[in-house]
């Protein structure tokens, strides 16, 4: 599916309608997939690519909730917040739209480890776009410059981590200058994935806590929304590991710390309630709610 790669031209009556609105559109695009249309609601997540593990649960929780309510959720596919918002609605098999700063051929996706994502994406009935042909590389000056595009396309921008000086804040630059709605979730003083999202907030952004704050700014009423709903346990041992999770996300050895259960059965526990969707582990053995 990959390399099925076509073009569409600014003139053409599916280019993105959206896009033709801002300044310095693209003339052409090279996509994969099936290209947005007027009538579709997309918004766009965005983020650190090193991301902590409140960052991902929180693109998660929001993304698929996002989803669940039938936005379409864009971002750029790179490693961290993007890749757990592409996630979140892939699992869900909604569709997504992934905006590259790179060629769409499979040597030049970036990053490599997302090409099964990427395939997820088009299975899902969703979409890759670059203004770039096949073979580009990524740089320094690509990555930031499809930025608008992700802003463009989308009725708002939400940052959820980012760094004083991330390409995350360009992305937010871009929708305040699109006149788009801006959202920024807020963390801990002392993380330096929370200065971006502070600064915004100071500068206008909403501050948001859930999907449903974003839901309300954009005037579209919620009819699927997970959250607040009461993931139970269904023995003892499950029980005292969802109740030590309602905090924050943990590694297994702070799980087992904290609920004086053995090894053995912290792991098997954590297997059952992943099958079962009530956590998931957001890599390197740490473990969240699935809220």
């Amino acid at each position: 599916m990959l390399e099925n790669i076509k073009i569409v031209n600014i003139k053409d009556s599916s280019y993105p309608f959206c896009l033709r609105k801002i300044k310095n559109p693209p003339e052409k695009l090279f996509y994969i997939g099936k290209l947005p249309e007027k009538k579709e609601k997309l918004f766009a997540i965005v983020g650190t690519r090193m991301a902590s593990h409140y960052g991902k649960q929180v693109a998660l929780e929001i993304a698929g909730d996002l989803a669940e309510n039938n936005l379409i959720i864009v971002s750029g596919l790179a490693p961290g917040i993007d890749t757990f918002s592409h996630s979140a609605a892939v699992e869900r098999k909604k569709r997504t739209i992934a905006v590259l700063g790179t060629g769409l051929d499979k040597k030049s996706i970036y990053p490599q480890s997302n090409l099964k994502l990427a395939e997820e994406i088009l299975e899902n009935n969703g979409c890759l776009i670059s203004e770039y042909p096949a073979t580009t590389r990524g740089t320094r000056f690509t990555f930031p410059k499809r930025n608008r595009i992700i802003a463009g396309l989308s009725l708002g921008v939400l940052v959820i981590e980012a760094k004083e000086k991330s390409g995350s804040l360009i992305t937010a630059r871009y929708a305040f200058q699109q006149n788009k709605k801006v959202f920024a979730v807020p963390g801990s003083i002392y993380s330096s994935n929370s200065k971006g999202c502070h600064y915004l907030i100071k500068k206008g952004a909403q501050l948001i806590e859930n999907a449903n704050d974003i839901l309300e700014v954009l005037k579209i009423k919620s009819f699927k929304n997970k959250r607040g709903q009461e993931i139970s346990g269904e023995n003892k041992e499950e029980i005292l590991i969802l109740e030590t999770l309602k905090e924050e996300a943990l590694n297994i050895e702070k799980i087992i710390e904290k609920t004086k259960l053995s090894a053995s059965a912290v792991a098997s526990n954590l297997a059952i309630l992943e099958i079962k969707g009530k956590i998931k582990n957001l890599g390197g053995n740490i473990y969240a709610l699935s809220r």
